[in-house]
Formats: C-alpha cells, structure tokens, sequence
C-alpha cells in the first residue's frame, strides 16, 4: 500500500492542509483526496532516504534540554539588547562536528537556529564544520563545547 501511495503521512498532511487552507466542501474533498495520493507518488523521486532514528528517551531529553535552552536564551537576549551595546559582542565560531548523518546535522542546525542568540551560517564542504554566529562570545571555546554536549552528543545517540 506504501508504494501505491507514496507516503501516506505526507498524503494525510497533504489532505488535510488542503482543507484547512480552502474549507470543506464536496469539491475541496475529492480534491484533496486526488492530490493526497497524486503528489506524495510523484515527489516520490525527490525525497532522501528517510533516517533511522532510535533512542526515545535521547530524543525525549534533548527536547526537554532545547526547550530549556529556549527559554534561557530569550531572556539573556532580552537583556543583552536592553542593556549597554558594548556588552555585545558578536562573533563566529566553528564547530567540529562528530555526526556524519546529514539528517542529525541538519537537526542541529535547526537546533542552533531556532535558539535565541544563535545562526547556523554554514556548513564546510565536507560536513565536518558548522559556522555558527553568535549575539555574544565570550568563550569560544566554551560556546563550542556546550553545543557538542547539550545538543550534538544526544543527537549522536538518536541518530545511529
């Protein structure tokens, strides 16, 4: 059933974002439907392997450790810009990576980025750097190590 459908949680999504972005109607029904089964058979080709992804309890904790980290970060932002511009200091560090998963690094980026205060910028052309710029550096090193263990070393164990 997988091969006829494609994918059949992209194809629910698919049904289900049509809906909600054209209402319900018989028409909108039948053309949800068609397009649930159509795309997610078409893009079949464009779609990367999908990563295994183990460890519940890893994946668990590093949601807890980012949300977390979230809320820190909004807050030491908020008070770096409301406080004396000198006290900025930005910068960008490199950071060796030990994953090779170009889902776990991609995982990672987004992780970096959706944290306040933090960019992912880059990744060198082998995939063993990530260019991250930081609102404030004080320890580059520092800042180094904290994101290989809070983020990089759970994602090491969730991605094997």
């Amino acid at each position: 059933m997988k091969r006829w459908l494609g994918s059949p949680i992209l194809g629910i999504l698919v049904f289900m974002l049509w809906l909600l972005l054209n209402g319900v109607s018989v028409g909108h029904l039948l053309l949800a439907a068609v397009l649930a089964i159509a795309l997610p058979a078409i893009t079949r080709a464009l779609r990367p392997q999908q990563p295994t992804i183990g460890n519940l309890p890893a994946t668990v904790k590093l949601a807890a450790v980012f949300l977390y980290d979230i809320v820190v970060a909004n807050i030491e932002v908020a008070r770096r810009i409301l406080g004396r511009e000198s006290a900025i200091r930005p910068g960008f560090i490199w950071v060796p990576l030990e994953l090779t998963d170009r889902h776990a690094i991609s995982v990672l980026s987004s992780i970096i980025t959706l944290t306040p205060g933090t960019l992912s910028a880059d990744v060198s052309p082998n995939g063993r750097h990530l260019l991250v710029h930081c609102l404030h550096v004080d320890d580059a090193d520092g800042m180094v190590a904290t994101i290989k263990q809070r983020y990089e070393r759970p994602l090491l164990e969730i991605f094997r």
